[in-house]
């Protein structure tokens, strides 16, 4: 069976099996859950124990566990797999360096660190974001030469969104100057981002007073379907309050 674990951080979504696990684990608690969480547009820190206790998979399991990692797995931020059992650990190592989420294995006297990984704070990204729900405007701001991990972060961040939502009202660009890309790896992800995000966007705002003003208008061209506009750099607050005006 499944079932959830209790008196943990708020972010964090723990859920421990005991004896066989079931497709009807999955249907009645794993699949509600995640989809809760999705439905909300958070990032899912998911904690997930097999103890003592764990008998193994149905067949039917083990078709549901491959049908939600690849629903679920853009929306995981981290994963913690709290196990003793060896197959376990080298079956999720191998997992986990394919997977674009982090993943890492735990024993089950590690289950309070299994727990503090999972609830630590990002380390400060050179593409910080912040998602104001109530007005359906993401606001970014570079920090330095932008990477591709940047742009994965950022996706991941949105992308519960767009899905719950369909699309966002605004975007907030706030740079004193565009800081550039620290390589081509980067470039190529930012124009990817683009691409896939363009028309689900409303509004951009820019707040800089340096380059990046001028380069507003080339940068319109990217968004297609989306209303720009330029803001000085310390008007923060206007551009947020234009970016969540729905067009029309």
């Amino acid at each position: 069976m499944l079932e959830k674990i209790n008196d943990l951080p708020e972010d964090v979504i723990g859920l421990r099996v005991r004896g066989k696990l079931t497709k009807a684990d999955y249907d009645d608690v794993m699949r509600p859950t995640l989809e809760n969480a999705r439905a909300q547009g958070k990032r899912i820190r998911l904690l997930c124990q097999l103890g003592p206790e764990f008998e193994g998979f149905t067949a039917g399991a083990a078709l549901q566990d491959a049908s939600l990692l690849l629903q679920y797995i853009k929306f995981l931020e981290r994963c913690a797999i709290v196990s003793d059992l060896d197959w376990i650990g080298k079956s999720m190592k191998y997992f986990g360096g394919l997977s674009p989420t982090p993943v890492k294995v735990f024993g089950n006297a590690e289950f309070e660190q299994a727990v503090e990984w999972l609830d630590a704070p990002e380390k400060r990204a050179t593409l910080t974001h912040e998602l104001l729900e109530d007005k359906g405007v993401l606001v970014v701001e570079p920090h330095g030469a932008l990477k591709s991990e940047d742009f994965d972060v950022l996706s991941k961040a949105i992308d519960p969104w767009l899905q719950s939502h369909g699309a966002l009202t605004g975007i907030v660009v706030r740079s004193k100057e565009f800081p550039g890309w620290q390589n081509l790896a980067g470039f190529v992800q930012h124009i990817r981002f683009v691409g896939n995000h363009h028309r689900k966007i409303d509004r951009v705002a820019f707040c800089s007073d340096g380059k990046l003003a001028q380069l507003a208008p080339r940068l319109a061209e990217h968004f297609v379907k989306a209303e720009l506009k330029q803001f000085p750099y310390d008007a923060n607050d206007d551009a947020i309050e234009w970016a969540g005006k729905a067009n029309g």
